[in-house]
């Protein structure tokens, strides 16, 4: 009913949001008289801020056609390498690399949790030029017909063991947030059974491995409320007008309320801030925000199954840190994990995933010797901070980027 409700709220702000778009260009546009007009600014600047408020945003473009090596442009391809129905196993391919050809070939395993994968755009354009880059691009969940089945966070970890069967040996994984758990156990799993498909590094940032370790916000509501208020809640069923119709999800509007309600200061301040900027014709500081939102604001569904099997199993049981999450009849060990080196990454102010949730991991795989590991904090960085934005571009990519070639 909330599903349908918020569909209907949609389609009474549709004709606003366009009426607004036209109203902006009508009066900011160098070709329309009324952009001269002494209020002009301020009526254009309104019009957006409103437009952008109503607006629908939805998945965003990659956008990463080109990069540099060796101070020369180097054209990226977009390819779809595997298909599966949640999920595509995305390749960026440099085209003409020459020597770079044989870069360390990486898996980015992007983050199920409300946004889509272009949430790790600033991660993938910072990793091309020395890396061979695959992401896995998750689907909305109210995409996928019911007749695909269910998805549950074990199959999540049966993606992630197929995506690096697919790849091969000598594949460095980097997990960012939520798929750290996993991925862990994906790996975890093909240790204890000898896959010789195993990567040869793992890299692990800002993730909820054990979240008993330094509490966050987004912790403490998991562990304060029963499974099954979650489920009586936070559940809805898609409407007819998507192909995934009938399907029961955690609703991507509610994740973004959710993200909207735990700084709801910060992001009034950034959209005055915007609204100033658009009066000041600061143009360059309008489009970073704009970038910004239109990212963050566009979100995706999540299958009911995979959200409430994340609660229970990461959140309120912590099956991974204690031993007791078992996936086929086989118990997820990391101990079991003996050759693929490790780094786990986390930030100083990060307010999602706490200080030592994802550290965890090295007390988890107790058989990796203590030259195959490696933890950096990063100072004064948020969780954003980890994987986009100048911290991650000169400070945490290259510590990446030496670890994974000392680990080839």
């Amino acid at each position: 009913m909330l599903y349908d409700l918020h569909e209907l709220q949609r389609s009474f702000l549709t004709p606003l949001a366009a009426f607004t778009d036209t109203g902006s260009q009508i009066f900011s546009h160098p070709a329309s008289p009324l952009a001269y007009t002494p209020v002009s600014r301020q009526i254009a600047a309104t019009y957006e801020l409103i437009h952008r408020m109503g607006k629908i945003y939805e998945k965003p473009a990659w956008d990463l056609n080109h990069t540099e090596i060796d101070g020369k442009r180097v054209t990226v391809g977009e390819h779809v390498v595997l298909r599966k129905p949640f999920c595509n196993l995305l390749h960026f391919r440099r085209l003409g690399a020459g020597s770079h050809a044989q870069d360390p070939r990486v898996l980015l395993v992007a983050p199920m949790s409300g946004h889509h994968a272009t949430l790790l755009r600033d991660t993938v354009r910072a990793l091309l030029p020395n890396h061979d880059v695959y992401v896995t691009d998750w689907v909305d969940a109210r995409m996928v017909p019911v007749s695909d089945g269910a998805f549950r966070l074990n199959d999540y970890v049966r993606y992630v063991q197929e995506f690096l069967r697919h790849l091969g040996p000598e594949t460095h994984v980097i997990s960012v947030c939520q798929p750290t758990v996993p991925v862990l156990a994906a790996i975890s799993l093909m240790a204890s059974n000898n896959d010789p498909n195993l990567p040869r590094s793992m890299t692990m940032m800002g993730g909820p491995i054990d979240t008993r370790r330094s509490p966050t916000q987004v912790n403490r509501l998991a562990t304060t409320k029963p499974y099954q208020w979650f489920e009586d809640n936070l559940i809805e069923r898609v409407p007819t007008r998507f192909p995934g119709a009938g399907r029961l999800v955690y609703p991507g509007f509610l994740q973004h309320a959710g993200f909207m309600a735990m700084n709801p200061d910060k992001h009034v301040k950034s959209h005055y801030d915007f609204y100033v900027h658009l009066l000041e014709g600061a143009d360059i500081d309008a489009e970073a925000h704009r970038r910004f939102y239109d990212e963050y604001n566009a979100v995706l569904d999540m299958s009911a199954e995979f959200y409430l099997d994340t609660i229970k199993i990461v959140f309120q049981e912590h099956q991974l840190p204690t031993g007791t999450w078992v996936i086929d009849g086989q118990t997820v060990d990391p101990s079991a994990i003996s050759s693929v080196a490790l780094l786990t990454i986390e930030g100083e102010l990060d307010d999602i995933s706490g200080e030592g949730q994802t550290q965890a991991a090295h007390d988890l795989c107790s058989s990796i010797p203590a030259r195959n590991k490696m933890h950096y904090t990063a100072p004064g960085c948020g969780h954003y901070g980890i994987f986009s934005g100048r911290r991650w571009r000169e400070t945490i990519c290259p510590k990446i980027a030496k670890f994974i070639r000392q680990a080839t």
